[in-house]
């Protein structure tokens, strides 16, 4: 069976919308939208998809759309999935948000929902800051960073969402990437086979706020998993796996250098060697956290 047989080809986000050139979140939601199919409703916080939906009452969109304060996407998705279910009626409730209504703004209504183990999907496009309003720096934002508001980088690390989310002992979480579509749609379609609250994060490329050539948005997705900054898994009630390319890469020297990933970017265009070494450490210690829990599980 060949990747064109795995993709759907209904298309559900039209062509001439108004993403960038390379948009990492353009290209995931694309997919995302082929594996959910048109029983889906989405909610959009303030985000860069705002401007990707088009100008109302136009849509980008062959699917209905709910526009959501930065703060509330996840107690409205609540609330619809309820409501759907009291009316007997059959949807994908889904978020779409980037990393800032996920990490920061959205977080507190999010943990609510994962609690309440609403039925709802809830995907974070996560592009590492607030790119929409200028290219600030977010809670998902990495160590040595560019952005406009750390200019000489960032100096804090990036917050693990994925350890987050599974920690409300909801029924699936997952990352993905749009260099792996059949990774992200069956991920997608087993989540929303799942009934209860499920999280997926996926790292979206943005070529204006990462600084580099639209053409190298999936060979950068690509490599952010090679090199292990991204690792590719899933956690379904509670046992973890590694999944795609990632399966293989437990042991560093099956991983590509992370200079790779790093150098074609010019949000990193500063770093000192220091940096590149505090960078490799924060990806072997995701790996070890990664490793200890595929362990405990095991014993």
């Amino acid at each position: 069976m060949g990747i064109l047989d795995v993709i759907p080809r209904e298309e559900y986000i039209l062509k001439g919308n108004p993403s960038c050139a390379g948009c990492g979140a353009a290209l995931t939601l694309r997919y995302l939208l082929k594996a959910l199919g048109p029983k889906t409703v989405l909610m959009i916080p303030a985000c860069c998809t705002s401007i990707i939906a088009g100008a109302y009452p136009k849509s980008s969109f062959k699917v209905p759309v709910y526009h959501i304060a930065f703060a509330a996407s996840a107690a409205t998705a609540s609330g619809l999935a309820e409501g759907l279910e009291a009316l007997g009626m059959d949807a994908n409730v889904v978020v779409w948000a980037g990393d800032g209504g996920t990490v920061d703004i959205g977080l507190q209504g999010l943990s609510g929902a994962a609690e309440r183990n609403h039925n709802v999907l809830y995907v974070c496009y996560d592009n590492e800051a607030y790119m929409n309003t200028g290219i600030q720096r977010s809670g998902s934002t990495p160590y040595g960073a560019w952005t406009t508001t750390t200019p000489g980088g960032n100096k804090g690390r990036k917050k693990d969402m994925v350890f987050i989310m599974a920690a409300h002992g909801i029924p699936y979480v997952a990352t993905a990437s749009p260099a792996y579509p059949t990774d992200l749609i069956s991920k997608v379609k087993k989540a929303v086979s799942i009934r209860g609250f499920k999280f997926i994060q996926v790292l979206t490329p943005c070529p204006p706020g990462w600084r580099f050539d639209p053409s190298k948005t999936v060979k950068l997705a690509r490599l952010a998993v090679l090199t292990g900054v991204w690792p590719l898994l899933e956690i379904e009630r509670g046992k973890l796996r590694l999944t795609g390319p990632s399966a293989k890469l437990l042991k560093p020297e099956n991983r590509r250098p992370l200079r790779e990933y790093l150098e074609l970017q010019g949000r990193y265009a500063h770093l000192t060697s220091e940096d590149y070494e505090v960078l490799q450490r924060l990806v072997d210690e995701r790996w070890r956290r990664i490793e200890n829990w595929i362990k405990t599980q095991e014993s």
